[in-house]
């Protein structure tokens, strides 16, 4: 069998205690890395640990908590070596009309996904240049094409597409590559719970075929790996996504188009109520933000 250049080293996984994060942990694992877990759910985060096939450090962690990735970053330093490679994973995300979301919660999605993405690659950059490392950024189909009512999520998740260019020019003379993973609808708590609104079930049953298929979270994460092994500039999981990348100007007015025809029907059926976070990771952060108030 081949050896996968993971074995023997250190990886850190954002958002790690469910969902994706916790199959991308495992794969990287089995591939035989170290992994440090950050996230909330510390109890989810040490049961994994404590699953893993290689040495695991669980920490609980919030990625718009400056200070504490960086006690993150020296833990990990000291307990598995320097980091190889950041998967930047933590994300939420709500649904539901932009004029009708709480302010505050429009802009956790926003902390959380973009400003939390770069804290962790400031946090962990230092290692990365010392290991000639690599960053890599999980955005989503999101960032190709932005659909009505996620507007904070969308944003976010542009936002750190752009914010991974800019940065990947920034260190390459340091040895340090970035890449951007894309993903379409995965199989997670965050998905399960969106399906139980009829806002965001219309959305994705609007979608085209190919798009609106919810794909398994191990699925998606044995393909990220692979771009993680080969440090890819971008990774698309499932494949076909990167034909999305030459029409994405043309996206926007299809989805106005629809978004005519189909938003006066929900509102008439009284369908357009915000969401909230979603899913049990979404619960989680907003009890771990107000626990840090």
């Amino acid at each position: 069998m081949r050896t996968s250049p993971l074995k023997n080293r250190t990886v850190v996984v954002t958002g790690a205690a469910r969902g994706l994060g916790a199959a991308l942990a495992s794969e990287i694992a089995a591939r035989g890395a170290r992994v440090a877990l950050l996230g909330h759910e510390k109890e989810l985060l040490d049961d994994l640990a404590t699953r893993l096939p290689t040495p695991a450090l669980a920490l609980e962690t919030d990625v718009t908590d400056l200070p504490a990735l960086r006690e993150a970053a020296d833990r990990t330093r000291r307990t598995l070596g320097r980091p190889s490679a950041v998967v930047a994973n933590a994300g939420v995300a709500d649904g539901g009309p932009f004029t009708a979301t709480d302010p505050a919660e429009w802009r956790r999605v926003i902390d959380v996904n973009l400003t939390g993405s770069a804290q962790t690659a400031r946090a962990f950059l230092p290692d990365l240049e010392a290991t000639a490392g690599y960053h890599l950024q999980i955005a989503s189909l999101a960032a190709l094409g932005a659909a009505p009512l996620m507007s904070a999520y969308c944003a976010s998740k542009a936002g750190v597409e752009a914010f991974a260019h800019s940065l990947r020019a920034e260190v390459a003379s340091r040895g340090v590559a970035v890449g951007i993973a894309y993903l379409n609808w995965t199989d997670t708590d965050m998905i399960r719970d969106a399906d139980r609104y009829t806002v965001l079930r219309e959305l994705r049953g609007h979608m085209p075929g190919p798009a609106r298929r919810v794909y398994g979270a191990d699925r998606i994460a044995a393909r990220i790996v692979d771009g993680l092994e080969r440090r890819r500039t971008a990774v698309y999981a499932p494949p076909w996504l990167r034909l999305v990348q030459p029409v994405r100007a043309a996206l926007p007015p299809v989805v106005l188009r629809a978004a005519r025809r189909d938003l006066s029907r929900l509102e008439a059926e009284g369908s357009l109520e915000p969401t909230g976070l979603l899913g049990a990771g979404g619960e989680a952060d907003r009890l771990a933000e107000g626990r840090a108030r």
